[in-house]
């Protein structure tokens, strides 16, 4: 089954929240669990509010209901109704009893949402996942976050086939049933919402940890997996002692339960979900060994790890009132999560990280068809906002708050909103009127963030005054209208900035108006807080260059009519490895625009010299040099451009790669590539990744002005390559010149693999790089291939998602045809699971600022989708989102 709903799709509207009528006080759950059917007996406590006078009314989607009674008697046919995914009860009271049965098919369930089997049926296991409406596919319940209950959970399954029975909470005994049979128990002492119910069942494997808390509580850390994957769990264990020692330290925040288990899983629509005491994770970011896992995927799952333990005080023990405020922790679990790698690794590499995927994947969300506010004002498909408006943007806005308040104030003020709301459903008001009444501060003005969608320009314009010794910023904010929101207000913007001589030094900073703490220091922060303000800094000696946004001080694109020598100044010079970088991306950008318009080349040529002299600074960190190497991608590139020709800004990407090559020189570039390839290791340490960071790097530089050396160099650091680190990489670099040495690696790659499902994951996702017109019959191929299913969310992306995503050369054919591919495999798709179909859709998104041709392309095989019969809410909301926004 799909788990779709034959019911209109109706909006929820943020201005219509009510309070619940009735809320449930305990949970008493009891599952006689099987593969193809699994028998669900609940009883609810219900509690009624006096206030309203409203029948009891219950979600359930896809129920079979077997009986139901009320405070002990069976209902008769006319007391109860179901129908429209709803049940209604006659004769509930305040502390009534409601006791139902139910049949499932988890066998049958391929939306992989509520209660499903992962893997196949002889060998797979049972799990659930309720998030964000899931709950209701497994028994009736008022399925919204602000009804909170206490849960006892009892498991009975057949021993032989499931001989591990899991729950959310603490155990609370186990024991055996007749006919080979047993039973567990679980009981969950804090009160939580249905979306953060969990279990497991099957034939799995653990390790295990003792751990003690800082305030002296004994708890047991249990990670299982599948019996071929345990032993690929070591480093997420290391990972989540790391990741909860930091949650005291840095919040006071320490675990609550007597046991913390940790599942792993190959089928799932998510990363991972952050259910009371029971994470389930998508395998893709719990498993890592150096055979089979990147430095990136090393630092992904400490990342996610880290993410869905902090969840368990941001969205736990302090969850939403509605799913409105889901920012309001998966935002603030992200800048939490941030927070830790950042402490973890190198932070100015973790902010280069967090911003380039911001722009990458939100900015364009932001400038679409499919813009929303963090906090959106209605919906008719929950799910379609799990979006990286809701997580990055959102993360971006607590880091905005944050830095307003400085690390001890952000902290009084975590404090504050922790002990308010400790076991209640909060709102984004609730969260910024904790951290101000801590700090004395009205915050409440930065709530206009969340409710405006797009991305604020911030213009930035300077005059200096030689004769007064002053230097005045003028900052002016504008965001361009998006769907449904055709005016915008000015919010408030941190600026944090300094300034520099020309010399590439930083100068003391004098405002006007300053106290005397705060006046001579070489870093401020302003806040414009309305369309335009003037900003005079005293007793500057010179024409200043300013460093603006540094750290990326809030989530806008910075307009500032910079002449190149002052980008390249600041990519030289700026102790800040963040803004350094920055300049670099936009002197690289420069450069493009450069290449693109043809009549000058003094950014290409600013660009190139920097980048050469930085190269050959033997005190640069090799992974920030690997990073200010690389110019923005297609899709940032894009956005310079009126009309959008996906192939002409891939050559253009391309050329401007091959004049920093030239400049550097291939005998610069061999000559270091030889001496980082001579310090192979399997070493995860800094300096390590540093190394095979920078080397990847220089290999693909190598390769735009030397392809049949590079890819020699290539195929040997395949052959030898001690980690998948520097294997995948030189695979890369061979797929996407299309060498001939490809397919003897591809193939050897092929059978090293094809046990490893993530690994796997990564051959047919490589694959999807091949340059143009080459591709689609590689993709077309790699789906008639025997390990491809559309049944798998991770296999769809790594071949669907990794083309249409991140091969816009690939797939924006000139044809259509790319278009068409995939407009037929999402309807095929949201048969089977329409929660992956509707994420896999967006990547149409964009589609209006294609050139002519294409556009017309992209809409037919747009229409096409909307078009299709019984389509499922989720891709029916958002392809009718591209369509008429």
């Amino acid at each position: 089954m799909n788990n779709r709903s034959d019911t209109s799709p109706t909006l929820v509207r943020l201005s219509e929240y009510r309070a619940p009528a009735w809320r449930v006080s305990q949970v008493e759950l009891t599952f006689d669990l099987g593969i193809d059917t699994t028998e669900v007996t609940s009883r609810l406590h219900l509690q009624r509010d006096p206030a309203q006078d409203a029948p009891l009314r219950l979600d359930g989607e896809g129920l079979e209901l077997l009986s139901i009674a009320l405070d002990g008697e069976p209902l008769a046919g006319d007391a109860w109704r179901y129908a429209d995914n709803v049940l209604e009860v006659d004769g509930a009271r305040d502390g009534s009893v409601l006791e139902t049965r139910v049949c499932l098919r988890p066998a049958a369930n391929t939306a992989l949402e509520g209660l499903y089997l992962s893997g196949p049926r002889e060998r797979g296991f049972l799990l659930t996942q309720c998030e964000a409406e899931g709950f209701r596919h497994i028994t009736f319940f008022p399925d919204r976050p602000d009804v909170l209950a206490s849960y006892t959970v009892t498991l009975c399954a057949d021993r032989d086939r499931f001989p591990v029975l899991l729950a959310g909470g603490n155990p609370d005994g186990q024991g055996e049933l007749e006919g080979g049979r047993h039973w567990a128990r679980f009981v969950d002492p804090h009160p939580k919402p249905s979306y953060l119910f969990a279990l497991v069942a099957g034939r799995l494997q653990k390790i295990e940890r003792d751990y003690a808390t800082g305030g002296g509580r004994a708890v047991k850390l249990v990670i299982w997996a599948e019996p071929d994957a345990i032993g690929q769990c070591g480093y997420a264990m290391d990972a989540l002692e790391r990741s909860m020692r930091w949650d005291e330290e840095a919040y006071g925040r320490e675990y609550d339960l007597d046991v913390f288990h940790v599942v792993a899983t190959h089928d799932f629509n998510m990363g991972a979900m952050e259910n009371k005491g029971l994470n389930i994770f998508n395998a893709k970011y719990l498993l890592a060994d150096p055979d089979s896992s990147t430095d990136d995927e090393y630092r992904a799952v400490e990342a996610v790890v880290a993410h869905e333990y902090f969840h368990n005080w941001s969205g736990n023990r302090v969850t939403c009132r509605d799913w409105f405020q889901l920012s309001l922790k998966e935002g603030l679990t992200v800048f939490r999560e941030q927070q830790f790698s950042a402490d973890m690794n190198s932070a100015a590499l973790k902010r280069i990280e967090d911003v380039a995927l911001l722009r990458r994947a939100q900015f364009p969300e932001d400038a679409g068809p499919l813009a929303h506010p963090v906090r959106p004002a209605q919906y008719s498909e929950i799910n379609n906002f799990y979006t990286a408006t809701v997580y990055e943007k959102g993360s971006e806005l607590v880091r905005m708050v944050a830095g307003r308040l400085g690390r001890d104030g952000f902290r009084r003020g975590m404090d504050r909103y922790f002990a308010r709301n400790d076991g209640q459903a909060a709102t984004l008001e609730d969260f910024l009127g904790a951290l101000g009444e801590a700090n004395g501060i009205d915050l409440m003005p930065y709530l206009a963030w969340y409710a405006q969608a797009g991305t604020p320009r911030l213009s930035a314009r300077g005059l200096y005054d030689a004769a007064h010794r002053t230097y005045t910023l003028t900052l002016s904010q504008h965001t361009p209208p998006t769907p449904h929101q055709p005016h915008k207000q000015p919010l408030p913007i941190p600026v944090k900035l300094a300034l520099f001589d020309r010399a590439g030094q930083i100068m003391p900073l004098h405002l006007t108006d300053d106290s005397a703490e705060t006046s001579g220091a070489t870093e401020r922060v302003v806040v414009l807080d309305r369309a335009e303000q003037a900003f005079v800094f005293q007793q500057i000696t010179e024409a200043p260059v300013p460093s603006l946004l540094r750290g990326f001080s809030a989530p806008v694109i910075l307009e500032c009519a910079y002449e190149p020598a002052d980008l390249a100044l600041l990519l030289r010079h700026d102790p800040d490895g963040f803004n350094r970088w920055e300049a670099g991306q936009q002197l690289a950008a420069r450069a493009y625009d450069n290449l693109r318009e043809g009549n000058e080349t003094s950014a290409l040529d600013a660009w190139c010299d920097a980048l050469e002299a930085l190269f050959n600074d033997g005190a640069m960190d090799p992974a920030l040099l690997a990073d200010l190497l690389t110019p923005p991608g297609e899709i940032e590139l894009a956005e310079r451009e009126r009309q959008v020709d996906p192939s002409h800004v891939h050559a253009l990407r391309q050329q401007l790669q091959e004049h920093l090559a030239l400049r550097i020189g291939q005998s610069t570039l061999q000559h270091r590539y030889e001496s980082l390839a001579a310090h192979a290791s399997l070493q995860l340490d800094a300096s390590n990744q540093a190394r095979r960071r920078l080397k990847r790097r220089v290999l693909e530089l190598l390769s735009r002005i030397d392809p049949w050396t590079a890819h020699a160099q290539a195929t040997l650091q395949y052959d030898n390559a001690p980690s998948m680190t520097d294997r995948l990489a030189a695979l890369a670099v061979l797929v996407r010149g299309n060498a001939s040495q490809a397919h003897a690696a591809l193939a050897h790659f092929r059978e090293r693999y094809a046990d490893n499902p993530l690994a796997m994951d990564k051959w047919f996702s490589v694959q999807t790089q091949l340059p143009g017109e080459l591709v689609l019959d590689r993709v077309r191929a790699l789906e008639a291939d025997e390990a491809f299913t559309l049944k798998n969310p991770n296999r769809v992306n790594s071949l669907f998602g990794a083309w249409a995503r991140n091969n816009p050369d690939g797939f924006h054919r000139p044809d259509g045809s790319g278009y068409q591919l995939l407009a037929e495999r999402l309807k095929q798709l949201d048969a089977l699971n329409p929660q992956v179909a509707a994420r896999m859709a967006t990547a149409f998104n964009g589609w209006q600022r294609l050139e002519p041709g294409r556009r017309a392309l992209a809409r037919s095989a747009i229409e096409s989708v909307a078009a299709h019969a019984a389509l499922s809410r989720n891709l029916n909301e958002i392809v009718q989102s591209m369509l008429h926004s």
